[in-house]
């Protein structure tokens, strides 16, 4: 596995934002309502149906999916410790440079707090970076969180796996 593409490892929140899920297993972290149990799930049913429109928008190479869905104070943080920003973000994807040819999504886990949301999963990756193919695998969190009616991712980290 070749880890060192240093775009790859700066854009992975990216990526990973724009990847879909594949498998969900649901946590409930404290006790709650029945009314609060069926809005939970219909939470984790739109935090789902956005990582699904995203792995669109990133097979496509679309940078309006981050524009719409990123908090303007969102901040990643990748593998390698690189903190970036919402417009870093929506910069890289406007670029062209980097190309997924596959992502697999698994072991995704979704918290939902109220109006905020955790994903935890695991993302493999495979494509070419300024013309040198890339793959690897990854752990990451995400933080969503529910302003004026509409998730926004608010906070990403991702993790080097082997």
């Amino acid at each position: 596995m070749k880890h060192n593409s240093p775009l790859l490892l700066m854009l992975l929140p990216a990526l990973c934002l724009f990847a879909t899920a594949t498998e969900i297993r649901q946590k409930t972290p404290a006790p709650q309502t029945s009314a609060g149990g069926s809005q939970s799930q219909e939470a984790i049913r739109e935090i789902l149906d956005l990582e699904r429109q995203s792995k669109d928008a990133a097979v496509q190479r679309d940078p309006t999916f981050a524009q719409r869905t990123l908090a303007d104070d969102y901040l990643g943080i990748t593998p390698l410790g690189q903190v970036i920003t919402k417009a870093d973000t929506v910069a890289a994807r406007k670029s062209g440079q980097l190309r997924y040819d596959s992502i697999d999504i698994s072991d995704v886990v979704v918290r939902v707090y109220g109006n905020t949301a955790v994903v935890t999963a695991r993302a493999t990756v495979r494509g070419i970076d300024l013309g040198e193919e890339f793959n690897g695998s990854y752990r990451f969190t995400r933080v969503w969180i529910r302003r004026n009616g509409h998730w926004q991712a608010a906070s990403y980290q991702a993790t080097v796996t082997r």
